[in-house]
C-alpha cells in the first residue's frame, strides 16, 4: 500500500533506526529516516510526512523542540508524533509531550507488534483526516462561488441570498366574491 506520505523515523543511532524500520516494514508504507531533529524538521517542511517517530534526545534540536516548532505551523500542526525515550517512564516528559499534542510516548526498546499497531492506527487516521480536509476544500470551492468584490472566504451579508420579496397584492390575483 503506497502513499504520497511517509513515516519519518528519527534517531541518532543507526542500529535503532534499522530496528525501527524492520519493525514497521510489514506495514508497507514508505519509511524515511533522519539522524537529528534539525534534519527531521527539514524533511517535514519539504512535505509528504504523514507521521513522525521521534527520539526525545539527539543532536541539535531535541524531540520536544521539534514538536514545539511543528505545532506552531499550520501545515505541520496535525502530523501525529510518537516520541521515543530510552530513559524509562518520566512523568514530566510525558506531561509536557501530551500538552504539546504528542500522540504517545514509548520507552525503548519497544515491542514491535505494539509499535506497528499504534503506528498503523495513527498513520491511517491522519491520512483519513487529510482526505476529508481535501474533500471539504473541494466541495467549498464548488458550492461557494466568489462574490464580485469579495474574497472567496469572506462571509456573506445577512439576507444576501434571499429572493426578493414581492408585495402580497402582487402575488395572488384578486378574487371575485360575487
Amino acid at each position: 500500500m503506497r502513499s504520497d506520505t511517509k513515516i519519518l523515523i528519527v534517531d541518532e543511532h543507526e542500529d535503532t533506526l534499522y530496528a525501527l524500520e524492520s519493525a514497521l516494514a510489514p506495514l508497507g508504507h514508505d519509511l524515511g529516516r533522519a539522524t537529528s531533529g534539525d534534519e527531521a524538521l527539514k524533511q517535514v517542511l519539504r512535505g509528504h510526512v504523514g507521521l513522525l517517530l521521534l527520539d526525545v534526545l539527539g543532536p541539535g534540536a531535541d524531540g520536544l523542540d521539534v514538536v514545539r516548532y511543528l505545532r506552531r505551523l499550520e501545515q505541520t500542526q496535525h502530523i501525529p508524533v510518537v516520541l521515543l525515550t530510552g530513559y524509562g517512564p518520566d512523568h514530566e516528559l510525558t506531561s509536557t509531550a501530551f500538552e504539546l499534542g504528542v500522540a504517545d510516548v514509548l520507552t525503548k526498546p519497544v515491542d514491535p507488534w505494539a509499535l506497528r499497531t499504534k503506528i498503523r492506527y495513527l498513520y491511517d487516521a491522519h491520512r483519513r483526516h487529510r482526505a476529508l480536509e481535501r474533500e471539504l476544500r473541494e466541495l467549498r470551492a464548488r458550492t461557494e462561488p466568489p462574490v464580485r468584490g469579495k474574497s472567496p472566504a469572506a462571509p456573506e451579508e445577512p439576507g444576501a441570498r434571499l429572493p426578493a420579496q414581492r408585495d402580497r397584492r402582487e402575488q395572488a390575483p384578486a378574487r371575485d366574491h360575487t
